[in-house]
């Protein structure tokens, strides 16, 4: 009798983790908030005060059958991400460094180019907007029912939404991986959602980038990311690109591996469907947090009939979690 009541104990602590859980993961999280290997972003920002680089080094491969012309690329990309003032509130700044080699084929030989410049430099800020788990408050916990607790509801439809607003900004001239006559400073926003449901995450973007310049670009991002275990996760990524400059549909998966709650590695591999030009992309990267976030008090009314006056109360997430 003893034991049964020791495992439904047990079975209970254990339901109560994974909800509360998944409520503290609506801001700050014990394990790390990545992007990463995606090139989509969550709704979510890092957390007050905690200090995020994700990067990783890439091969890329362009062919091009109508130009008749061969690119390798080489470079690195990166994202320096800060809790700024609040919890919903995150400043970043996001970066790609490309050094390319170009082989021109054309009236029976080719010819050589080289050249390296950053392919993306963009300083922004990213606000939640809505959060469903804040918004509707915390599910009931069934103590008795694992799959109550676990299947899929109402609620589970209404993502969370962010908004990114930013700057793409870029000095020097002649820059051959950005649209020509691109100005030095251009707007960028983008609308966010992501929709937790259980060991499935999936996000989309909507980007508007180079706003009222002579080459706009629209872009939509489709990344759905499977937690196997604790450490291991796959994920799936469709991106579209329009622009006068440079149009494409890009096909992306990858693994990413978690070493330990600050500490992400990951690959992943890019391909699309057209030879104007065909591309192959490989990428091995990380994510790497300093986390100085410190839990909020905050006031809680008190209960009974004497009405006792607010008083300030301490919450623990990782204790909760």
């Amino acid at each position: 009798m003893k034991t049964k009541k020791l495992q439904i104990h047990t079975f209970s602590l254990w339901i109560l983790a994974f909800v509360t859980g998944n409520i503290a993961s609506a801001q700050y999280t014990e394990t790390i908030n990545t992007n990463k290997p995606g090139f989509s972003q969550g709704a979510f920002a890092v957390g007050k005060n905690v200090v995020q680089l994700e990067g990783s080094l890439f091969y890329l491969q362009e062919d091009h059958s109508l130009l008749q012309y061969e690119r390798t690329h080489m470079g690195a990309d990166f994202q320096l991400r800060y809790g700024l003032l609040l919890e919903r509130l995150e400043i970043s700044y996001t970066g790609a460094y490309n050094r390319v080699e170009q082989s021109n084929f054309s009236g029976g030989g080719s010819t050589d180019v080289n050249y390296a410049n950053l392919s993306r430099s963009t300083l922004g800020l990213k606000y939640l907007v809505f959060d469903p788990a804040i918004f509707f408050g915390e599910k009931k916990v069934n103590l008795l029912s694992y799959h109550a607790n676990n299947r899929l509801d109402w609620r589970d439809l209404i993502p969370a939404v962010s908004v990114f607003a930013g700057a793409n900004v870029h000095l020097g001239d002649n820059n051959p991986l950005i649209p020509p006559l691109d100005p030095t400073i251009s707007p960028r926003v983008e609308l966010i959602t992501q929709h937790n449901l259980g060991r499935w995450v999936v996000v989309t973007n909507l980007v508007a980038d180079r706003i009222a310049t002579d080459f706009p670009s629209y872009q939509w991002f489709l990344t759905v990311t499977h937690s196997i275990n604790n450490n291991w996760a796959i994920f799936g990524e469709y991106q579209g690109l329009k622009s006068d400059f440079y149009s494409d549909d890009l096909g992306r998966g990858g693994v990413a591996y978690l070493i330990n709650k600050d500490w992400q590695v990951d690959t992943s591999a890019t391909f699309n469907f057209k030879d104007t030009p065909s591309v192959f992309q490989v990428n091995v990267g990380m994510s790497y947090r300093l986390d100085f976030h410190k839990d909020e008090e905050i006031k809680q009314k008190g209960a009974g009939k004497g009405g006792r006056k607010e008083k300030k109360k301490k919450i623990d997430l990782e204790n909760e979690g």
